[in-house]
């Protein structure tokens, strides 16, 4: 089975969404590329039901590689996250403290010093139909120099070198986001500096490495 290996992560990635709370339904969709080829999570398909064989294999231009369902409805979203940047995986999720939060302000700020491992602040990117060109194009903008995006009034997308590290930053960006909320609810936060954030973006490049 042509990406037999890259089709079992994004089944046991999708059930790990799932069970997180990050998606509801058949909502979200996971992809992972592996040269000229991506899988990804086919359209309107159960998660708990859903097989490696019925994972969609297609090129960078969005061509059916191999029969069987369509590909998620947010296939031109993954497309063109891999066209500006050098990911390897790319995870759309519906969370709800970071798609509510996308309703309401323009940017994530830096509540936290881990938003550096997300490239800094996270953007809002400008709401467009699901599945739509113009919104693959304004959340490939948003994430310019970042590895996630918020999307007004829908949810949040992060890429990484490997699926792993796109769904931890998955996990991440709605943590910071119920941080954010919850700071808010208590008050008016404080948010680091840009400053503090260029310090905090250094030491976290060496961070859990021998010394």
């Amino acid at each position: 089975m042509l990406m037999a290996e890259e089709r079992a992560r994004v089944v046991e990635y999708c059930l790990r969404m799932a069970a997180a709370g990050l998606a509801v339904g058949t909502s979200g969709n996971v992809s992972e590329r592996r040269g000229e080829f991506v899988a990804i999570t086919p359209t309107g398909v159960d998660y708990a039901r859903l097989t490696p064989e019925q994972v969609c294999i297609v090129d960078l231009g969005g061509r059916p590689v191999v029969e069987g369902p369509a590909p998620s409805s947010e296939l031109p979203m993954h497309l063109a996250v891999y066209r500006e940047t050098e990911a390897g995986a790319v995870v759309h999720t519906h969370p709800p403290m970071g798609t509510a939060l996308s309703t309401v302000v323009d940017e994530l700020p830096g509540i936290h010093y881990l938003v550096m491992r997300l490239g800094g602040p996270v953007r809002v990117a400008p709401y467009a139909r699901y599945g739509s060109a113009e919104l693959a194009e304004e959340a490939a903008r948003a994430m310019a120099g970042r590895s996630a995006v918020l999307l007004r009034n829908h949810g949040a997308t992060t890429h990484g070198r490997t699926l792993a590290e796109a769904y931890d930053r998955a996990e991440l960006l709605e943590w910071l986001c119920g941080l954010y909320h919850r700071a808010r609810l208590l008050g008016d936060p404080t948010i680091l500096s840009d400053a503090e954030l260029a310090e905090a973006a250094r030491a976290l490049q060496t961070y859990g490495r021998p010394g």
